[in-house]
């Protein structure tokens, strides 16, 4: 399990990912969250939907794995798979970047 200390640093991290990745004009449309579980935190975009419904959708997982963060994908039936081309890194930072070098993961 993550210590506080770490947590509050991705935190501060991910705050700061999600107010520069959506534009000012959407922020009201689109969000942007994170959950913690254990050593796993998973990244997910909340979009407008039919009738006003808001539906929320898995973008991708990174797990704190010896030390190393890995990155995961999931597939339609809700299964989280390891991206085989991002390489397990000890920085946080380094493996979010590499979420959005990578076209899997943002529509």
């Amino acid at each position: 399990m993550l210590d506080s200390f770490t947590k509050k640093r991705i935190e501060k991290i991910l705050e700061s990912y999600i107010d520069q990745k959506i534009p000012k004009h959407l922020k009201n449309e689109i969000q942007i969250h994170y959950k913690f579980r254990g050593n796993t935190i998973t990244l997910s975009q909340e979009r407008p939907g039919y009738m006003g419904r808001r539906f929320e959708y898995p973008i991708a997982q990174l797990r704190l794995e010896e030390k190393h963060w890995k990155v995961y994908w999931q597939d339609s039936k809700n299964k989280w798979h390891f991206v085989d081309d991002i390489k397990p890194d000890g920085l946080f930072e380094k493996q979010l970047m590499e979420i959005d070098k990578n076209g899997i993961f943002w529509p």
